[in-house]
């Protein structure tokens, strides 16, 4: 279940074919595009669509808390835990190297957003399975309770 929710108004637009995406968001023009294949299976849909909504969370978390969910994600790098919660995060930390999360690099900072996006979906979402979900169980426990932490009382989008 979905924290409260606040913010300016997201709207949502479908699309016949996002190509080989299923979503796209527009922060700037807070805006999320759906490609229309997300309706055939509901459980995807609501992944895709809390995944999106958290790209709006995270550009109104503050750097500190930014921070701590890096240090999150390489205290995972550093005790050697691998998988992740979804595509776009597992295909952004095949591409790292030790120099970017040492350095922050902007891959780093790509992959923290994502890997960010897709614990939300996996958190908030319905789905308890999926083969995306390759995460140890230990370090879903981590990011749950970080995500409670920082959420319990609302997220602003």
């Amino acid at each position: 279940m979905l924290p409260p929710l606040f913010g300016r108004p997201i709207r949502v637009e479908v699309r016949a074919t996002l190509g080989a995406h299923h979503a796209a968001t527009s922060i700037p023009r807070r805006l999320i595009l759906l490609d229309s294949s997300v309706f055939d299976q509901p459980e995807e849909f609501e992944r895709i669509l809390v995944h999106e909504l958290f790209h709006f969370a995270w550009v109104h978390l503050s750097n500190a808390k930014r921070r701590e969910w890096e240090t999150c994600l390489a205290q995972e790098m550093a005790g050697g835990l691998r998988g992740e919660l979804g595509w776009s995060a597992e295909s952004r930390k095949a591409r790292l190297i030790t120099r970017d999360y040492r350095e922050r690099t902007r891959r780093w900072r790509s992959y923290a957003c994502e890997s960010f996006c897709d614990t939300a979906a996996w958190m908030y979402g319905a789905l308890r399975w999926h083969d995306e979900f390759t995460l140890s169980t230990q370090a879903r426990r981590s990011r749950r309770t970080w995500f409670k932490s920082q959420f319990q009382s609302g997220c602003q989008l």
